[in-house]
């Protein structure tokens, strides 16, 4: 296909796979280190033929995208950590009624109103639902201006095929860098057939869609099946292994993390150190067969995170007691020097293979 190469922001860009994915509805609320993505849509969405509103709160924000998309509509939300925080009730809403739409965490540091700095301390209410009941969304991690562009098409391609929110993760340092993006011209969205929609009932039977059963073992169905589609959503985990071949330390990390990895990688194997970098896409679905498959090789694993630790519980869930799990971590805004985290590595290289 065709593309243009453009400069844009890490906001920029999601905002831009929006408009190619066929997203004509956005609805948000300012928030820092956001602000440009909603910007960005209140220019673009409009001469695109869509819908734009600044809503007064997140609350509302999460209400319109869930009446957009019952009536049919590719729509989306962005905000910062406290703001989803604010949409978790209407997100487990989405979810029961099986909507698909994509809300962007632009993730900041907390917890609290926090700082505005890069952080992954959203991890576990991304990946464990967040708010209230059984449920899960789709969650994606980008870690170039590029993959949020991709991520952001693919972020409502998944919703669209699966009926169920889908969220993506960045966080206030790739929202706000700038880097040449490759962005497809005249780009067709792949578009589902949805015979479900609430789009008037004139000449077929009333559509209902809910996320209320008041009776038990209708409820109890409802979330069965749902437990089902969860288990046919694995076959969509993504991952990627940069250099894991003969890798002694694995290095695992996603997003901001895993970019700063990879240049670790790098600096490693030329210092005779072998390290490799499994880099999870998808953080639900999580390839947790690959992960185990590449730690097992391996004779540690050191999990990168900028938080006291969440990624690494799954991490550690997965992998079991063998090899041993390390941890690397900064809180805050904060974020790792390759010296850091080589630091580590080198650590870890010399218990693993001990000078005689």
């Amino acid at each position: 296909m065709k593309t243009v190469t453009r400069l844009l922001r890490g906001n920029e860009a999601v905002g831009e796979g929006a408009i190619l994915a066929g997203c004509r509805y956005y609805f948000g609320y300012p928030i820092t280190p956001q602000n440009e993505l909603t910007e960005f849509m209140s220019r673009n969405i409009p001469a695109n033929g869509g819908t734009f509103i600044q809503s007064e709160s997140e609350l509302a924000a999460i209400n319109m995208v869930m009446g957009a998309a019952a009536a049919g509509g590719r729509a989306m939300t962005t905000s910062s950590s406290p703001g989803i925080s604010l949409m978790q009730e209407g997100i487990s809403y989405m979810t029961g009624m099986e909507l698909p739409a994509v809300i962007v965490n632009v993730v900041r540091g907390g917890p609290g109103l926090g700082g505005i700095g890069p952080a992954q301390s959203d991890y576990f209410q991304s990946v464990k639902g967040g708010g209230h009941g059984d449920y899960r969304t789709i969650t994606l991690a980008p870690h170039t201006v590029q993959e949020t562009l991709e991520f952001t098409i693919l972020a409502f391609e998944l919703a669209e095929k699966y009926r169920n929110p889908a969220l993506i993760l960045t966080d206030g340092l790739l929202g706000q860098m700038s880097e040449a993006v490759s962005v497809p011209v005249g780009y067709k969205p792949k578009m589902v057939k949805k015979d479900w929609i609430m789009d008037g009932c004139k000449g077929r039977p009333p559509r209902i869609v809910r996320s209320l059963f008041l009776d038990p073992a209708r409820l109890e169905k409802h979330n069965l099946h749902l437990v089902e589609k969860y288990r046919k959503l694995e076959r969509e985990a993504r991952y990627e292994a940069f250099q894991t071949e003969g890798a002694e330390i694995l290095i695992v990390a996603y997003g901001t993390s895993s970019r700063i990895s990879k240049a670790v990688v790098e600096a490693a194997r030329k210092k005779g150190i072998k390290a490799g970098l499994f880099r999870p896409l998808t953080l639900y679905p999580l390839a947790e067969k690959k992960l185990r498959e590449h730690a097992r090789k391996a004779k540690a694993v050191l999990v990168v995170e900028l938080s006291t630790g969440q990624f690494i519980e799954d991490v550690k869930r997965v992998v079991g007691d063998k090899p041993p799990i390390y941890f690397k971590g900064r809180v805050g805004g904060m974020v790792f020097s390759l010296e850091e985290v080589m630091k580590e590595v080198k650590k870890i290289a010399r218990k693993i293979r001990p000078s005689k």
